[in-house]
C-alpha cells in the first residue's frame, strides 16, 4: 500500500521543496563510488534524487517505487531521461545484474511488513550481480527518535516557490512494539487546505537486520555509523557472495 504522503500528487509535488537538504546522501555516492558501481538499482527511489545524482556521474540507474505520483516528479526533473523507472517495488524486479543496490532514507523502514520485507531482501539479492552490495540505512532503535516527532518539535512554516507557505509538522499516534505510527500534517495558507498521511516505520534491532540479511544469502561486510546522524542510525552494507561461495 502506498503511503499517502508519497501517492497524492500534490503532497509528492511538495517532498523535495519541504525538505531541500539531502545531504544524508552522500554517504551513498560515495559508497557507490568506493565499490566502483557502474549500475544501481535505487529501491524506493521517491522524487529520484540519488538516482539522479548517480546518472549526473555517468552511473547506469534503475529507480523502482510504487508510488506513481512521485514517479511522475521525479520524470519531470531534468536528465531523468538517464534512468530507468519503474513503478513497483523489489519484490517484482525484472532480471537485472546491478552493482550496488540502495535503501537510502526512511526506505527499509517503510517496510513494515514483515513478508514484504523478506521478498524484498529476496529481490534485491536476485537483481545483484555475484559480488554485488546491498547498502541501507535504518535507526538505531535504543535512540527512540519517535519522542521527538510531536507538533512542537517539528512545526514549520516553509515558502514553496509557486505554492507560498506551507505549514508541516508530524505527530506520533501509535507505538506498538517495534511498529511506529505517525500522522503527518501539511496546510496550504494560500487556500486552507489540509493534507495529512499516515506513515508506519519498523524499527529492527541490529541482530535482526543481519539474521535478516543471512538467511537471503548475503554476508555482512560492515555496519558503519551514519555521516549526517552519528550515533542515530546504523548503514547496513551486505554483498551477495561470487558463484560457489556460501
Amino acid at each position: 500500500m502506498v503511503d499517502e504522503a508519497f501517492g497524492n500528487p500534490r503532497f509528492a509535488a511538495l517532498y523535495d521543496p519541504l525538505d531541500p537538504d539531502r545531504g544524508d546522501l552522500d554517504a551513498y555516492v560515495r559508497i557507490a563510488g568506493e565499490f566502483g558501481a557502474r549500475r544501481v538499482l535505487d529501491i524506493g527511489c521517491g522524487t529520484g534524487v540519488f538516482a539522479l545524482l548517480l546518472a549526473d556521474r555517468g552511473i547506469e540507474v534503475v529507480g523502482v517505487d510504487p508510488a506513481r505520483a512521485s514517479l511522475d516528479v521525479a520524470r519531470a526533473k531534468p536528465g531523468s531521461d538517464r534512468v530507468r523507472w519503474i513503478c513497483g517495488d523489489a519484490t517484482s524486479l525484472p532480471p537485472l545484474r546491478v552493482d550496488l543496490a540502495t535503501m537510502t532514507g526512511n526506505v527499509a523502514q517503510a517496510i513494515d511488513d514483515a513478508e514484504t520485507w523478506q521478498r524484498t531482501l529476496r529481490g534485491a539479492h536476485e537483481a545483484l550481480r555475484p559480488g554485488g552490495r546491498l547498502v541501507f540505512e535504518t535507526r538505531d532503535p535504543a535512540r527512540r527518535a519517535w519522542e521527538e516527532w510531536n507538533r512542537e518539535a517539528s512545526y514549520e512554516v516553509m515558502e514553496v516557490p509557486g505554492v507560498g507557505a506551507v505549514e508541516k509538522w508530524v505527530q506520533v499516534i501509535e507505538v506498538s512494539g517495534p511498529m511506529v505510527t505517525f500522522r503527518g500534517t501539511c496546510v496550504f495558507v494560500a487556500d486552507g487546505e489540509v493534507l495529512t498521511s499516515h506513515s508506519t516505520l519498523r524499527f529492527r534491532e541490529r541482530a535482526e537486520v543481519e539474521a535478516d540479511l543471512t538467511a537471503h544469502g548475503f554476508v555482512v561486510e560492515e555496519v558503519r555509523d551514519a555521516p549526517d546522524r552519528p550515533g542515530r542510525e546504523l548503514v547496513f552494507l551486505a554483498r551477495r557472495p561470487e558463484n560457489g561461495a556460501s
